[in-house]
């Protein structure tokens, strides 16, 4: 049995559908926005907002181990 993905992962099957982009795609596009606020990089991708709070939430998520 898998674990069911939840969080902003959650979103990424339906992102990836919509914009026919890998979710990686877009992180790498806000690779290139270091200092930007949240709100800005959420304005600044042009996908639906709820799409892109969880691209964004997970681009500026801490790492784990790191």
């Amino acid at each position: 049995m898998t674990a069911m993905v939840t969080g902003p992962a959650s979103y990424f099957p339906s992102i990836e559908q919509r914009y026919g982009q890998p979710v990686q795609h877009f992180l790498d596009l806000l690779a290139t926005r270091s200092g930007s606020s949240h709100m800005k990089i959420d304005a600044w991708l042009k996908v639906g907002h709820g799409h892109a709070n969880a691209i964004v939430a997970c681009a500026l998520a801490p790492k784990k181990g790191a």
